[in-house]
């Protein structure tokens, strides 16, 4: 974004104030691979206690082949990554010769550690002033629990892939996210970490939208640089619409 697109931008976006915000989570308000990263290591030193054969056949590879498996079994839940995990877990188990009941405790083992995120430090004082003035509804293909981490008193609710039943970037998805939220798509505006799933689909749903690029994200996102506009925080997302 060149120095002179925020102020046209945040010139035009002042006439239409959004009248309600929806974000993306993982990526968005904490760093997701770190998480899935001690998440992992927490579950594989639970494992190792509990069910030492599994721990030794669970791997990249064995892993990358049983998701594909379960996906393969079950295309109708390819959005609920929690039963994706649960069930790789239980046929993870099966396959070891351990017991395949221990697949829920192992899940909740990991499922805790996944709701362990560091928070980028524009999160707190963003989502304290936007909560102040618009509806914000979290908008996610993932798990995260928002009262687990601590943020849920900033949301007026969460849409989530798993209990809506389909993910972004469904058109449906935004739109329970605006019904959530008590708001048009036209005068809503989704924020959120993936060109794809954020960007594309909310315009797609009728909603505007922010890319937010974290520095940590360009190298991963390269490929979409110049074909979309950016910020790299929410406190530049406060600034082009005057959120604060």
């Amino acid at each position: 974004m060149s120095g002179s697109e925020p102020a046209r931008q945040g010139s035009a976006a002042r006439a239409r104030w959004p009248r309600a915000i929806t974000l993306d989570l993982d990526d968005t308000l904490w760093p997701m691979l770190p998480v899935l990263k001690h998440a992992e290591r927490t579950l594989a030193s639970w494992l190792g206690a509990h069910a030492p054969a599994t721990a030794a056949f669970l791997n990249a590879d064995t892993r990358l082949a049983l998701r594909e498996a379960v996906m393969a079994d079950h295309p109708e839940r390819a959005h609920d990554v929690g039963f994706l995990r649960l069930e790789l877990l239980r046929r993870a188990l099966a396959r070891a010769g351990d017991d395949p009941s221990l697949a829920q405790p192992a899940f909740d083992v990991f499922f805790e550690a996944r709701q362990q995120v560091s928070l980028f430090d524009d999160v707190l004082p963003v989502l304290e002033r936007w909560s102040a003035k618009v509806p914000v509804v979290a908008l996610t293909n993932g798990n995260a629990d928002l009262h687990r981490i601590g943020l849920a008193r900033f949301f007026k609710g969460v849409v989530s892939a798993h209990e809506l039943g389909c993910a972004k970037p469904d058109p449906r998805a935004f739109h329970a996210a605006c019904e959530l939220a008590g708001s048009a798509p036209a005068d809503t505006l989704h924020v959120g970490d993936d060109p794809a799933l954020d960007v594309a689909g909310a315009e797609a749903a009728g909603l505007r939208a922010i890319w937010l690029l974290r520095p940590e994200l360009i190298e991963r996102h390269a490929g979409h640089a110049a074909a979309a506009q950016s910020v790299g925080s929410l406190y530049d997302i406060d600034r082009t619409f005057m959120l604060d």
